[in-house]
């Protein structure tokens, strides 16, 4: 199940508030969560409750062993447990094919991977257990004594297939005690109204122009179809697909925060306008925020972070975020191509970054940033390495480029109103309007009918077409 889907906003959301808000007993509200938690992740698949359950369960478990043990080997003993533990969940459902692919292209091997399919989500939520039971070991946060409040953290609706990550001690009092009203309330439909622009006016029509010039998964770009591109339509998919990630990822990252907040949880951002950055550290400081920190917290400070062995540091810290997205060389690859430039910019190129005018700075990260998404989206080496020849061949194609002039002209509007989208526009107006207002009735109505409109918008493009991707569910 997705958020941007008629059945989700007509019938699961408001079957759940209305029973989540039937009473105030706080333990009823919980189970209410969890129950339907359940039901949105097991979706699809059900099968797969049953791993994210007994997940859960270990970690429990082994954070209470944990916590009663603390200060002994048999505190840190049952943290390598956790860890050895979660990521063995990983390499055998996500990482098996790669693995032994990988040990019989060394050793020229014919091993076959058992070919499991991939439980959604499950890259976020062994986040979530992971980065809890360390808190646990460290002291930051004690032993949650409740399994079924254990359950509700790990399993909750709104970041459980596609984050944000949510670390336990950013909601632990909440889990205990929320403080629902109408004002968040408010605050989270209109977040989640936002995400859903995004996701459904925005990212998919960008995916459709993907599709047409990058393929996809159901239909990936052959050979043949990459010869008929001139090097500006490769360009334009390029950076359709920039588009399309971006509103992709930070609307649904909205639309979870929103409903976070309606329930009561207050999470953490996890986007922050990245392609205004001025430098690639910037960029990945304003990129799935939430992932950034685990890695900053949980791999490069205990590695020794800015102390010693720093390049080596940066160097562990990005080929694991490359091989957390997914089974492929090319996202170790993409993984070590910013880890090139952050090293850089570490070592010399900030200062000079800091040194010349804001726009040169801003050209030159998305110089950067904009290429590297052609790594992250072909997993085929052949046609990442095609594609990437056709970018900088600049040559007009065998077809020119009158349709690609045709679609950008169709298409002009949107996109001038998807680029603009990509800077704090919103926020300023917002901001202003927040500033100016005296008229509080008024605004409030204003932003109904605003949540309104985004909502008719976004049902008339859902029932008018059925192209609904999601790029982070493969991970």
């Amino acid at each position: 199940m997705v958020f941007a889907s008629l059945f989700f906003i007509f019938i699961f959301l408001p079957l759940v508030l209305f029973l989540y808000y039937s009473t105030k007993n706080a333990s009823w509200r919980n189970w209410v969560l969890i129950i339907f938690s359940l039901v949105f992740y097991g979706w699809g698949e059900p099968i797969w409750i049953s791993l994210l359950i007994l997940s859960s369960l270990f970690d429990w478990g082994n954070s209470i062993f944990i916590d009663r043990k603390r200060g002994t080997k048999w505190a840190k003993i049952g943290v390598v447990f956790t860890v050895v533990f979660n990521l063995g969940l990983l390499a055998t459902f996500k990482y098996d094919k790669f693995i032994v692919e990988s040990v019989n292209s060394a050793l020229g091997t014919s091993f076959t991977a058992p070919g499991y399919a991939l439980p959604l989500g499950i890259s976020f939520y062994t986040f979530h257990t992971i980065s809890y039971v360390v808190d646990v070991y460290r002291g930051d946060i004690r032993a949650q004594r409740s399994f079924p409040n254990f359950l509700m953290y790990v399993s909750l609706f709104s970041s459980l297939v596609a984050g944000p990550i949510i670390r336990y001690a950013h909601v632990e009092t909440e889990i205990y005690g929320r403080k629902e009203n109408l004002k968040d309330f408010s605050l989270g439909l209109s977040r989640f109204c936002i995400g859903l622009f995004k996701k459904v006016i925005i990212a998919n029509i960008a995916a459709e122009l993907v599709k047409k010039y990058m393929g996809d998964n159901q239909d990936p770009l052959t050979m043949s179809g990459l010869i008929s591109l001139s090097s500006m339509e490769a360009w334009f998919g390029l950076i359709m697909f920039a588009i399309q990630i971006y509103f992709d990822f930070s609307g649904y990252s909205d639309m979870a925060i929103g409903l976070g907040r309606m329930f009561g949880f207050h999470f953490r951002e996890n986007f922050n306008y990245p392609y205004i950055s001025k430098s690639i550290g910037e960029f990945w400081r304003r990129w799935h925020i939430s992932l950034g920190s685990i890695f900053r917290d949980y791999v490069y400070i205990p590695l020794g972070g800015n102390k010693k062995r720093v390049y080596f540091n940066l160097l562990v810290v990005w080929f694991l975020t490359g091989l957390w997205h997914g089974p492929s060389w090319n996202f170790i690859f993409w993984g070590l191509y910013f880890f090139i430039f952050i090293a850089l910019e570490r070592a010399f190129l900030l200062k000079a970054l800091e040194k010349i005018p804001a726009f040169f700075s801003h050209v030159y990260a998305l110089v950067i940033i904009i290429p590297g998404w052609v790594i992250f989206y072909f997993t085929d080496t052949e046609i990442l390495i095609a594609y990437v020849k056709k970018l900088f061949s600049f040559g007009a194609g065998p077809n020119g480029n009158t349709e690609l002039i045709n679609t950008i002209t169709t298409h002009l509007f949107w996109l001038i109103m998807a680029l603009v989208l990509c800077m704090p526009v919103y926020h300023k107006v917002k901001d202003w309007i927040d500033k100016k207002t005296s008229r509080i009735n008024f605004y409030e109505t204003a932003t109904v009918g605003f949540n309104v409109v985004l909502l008719l918008l976004c049902i008339a493009q859902l029932v008018g077409k059925s192209y609904n991707p999601f790029i982070y569910f493969r991970f």
